[in-house]
């Protein structure tokens, strides 16, 4: 066996050059961009959102625009058993629940199901609950209050 095929590569192949002639290894003439148009000119730059010069959607849609277009979304939070254990407090609210960052400040409702056990009587004020998670909560001696 030779000593050529221990050698290690040392060149790379050049990548084939867009848009500059027949000695580029991509064809010549139009080069892949087709015939005419804002794409096929050299330097052309679109950016991914524009539109043709159409009014873009956030200006069509004048309630999508701004900071505050994600704040719909954030309307419930999903509380397991799991994080009720986590607060040593017995009395829970939102805003406890909110001051120990066990939900996100942006959440104006919150609501328990039953996912897990919980290991402790829990007083719930102002906090949704699933018929599973209200039994569970019952059974060990908690209140639900609306």
């Amino acid at each position: 066996m030779s000593i050529l095929h221990t050698i290690k590569k040392i060149t790379e192949k050049a990548s084939k050059r867009l848009g500059r002639g027949y000695g580029s290894g991509k064809g010549g003439h139009t080069s892949s961009r087709g015939q005419k148009g804002q794409r096929s000119r050299t330097g052309s730059k679109v950016p991914l959102w524009f539109e043709g010069g159409a009014l873009p959607l956030s200006k069509r849609i004048p309630m999508w625009r701004g900071k505050g277009r994600f704040k719909s979304l954030l309307t419930t939070a999903e509380l397991t058993f799991d994080d009720l254990n986590k607060i040593e407090l017995t009395d829970i609210s939102l805003e406890s629940l909110k001051l120990h960052k066990i939900i996100d400040k942006r959440f104006k409702k919150a609501k328990v199901i039953s996912k897990g056990k919980l290991s402790k009587k829990v007083n719930l004020k102002g906090i949704a609950v699933s018929a599973a998670a209200a039994k569970q909560i019952e059974a060990l001696g908690g209140q639900i209050v609306d």
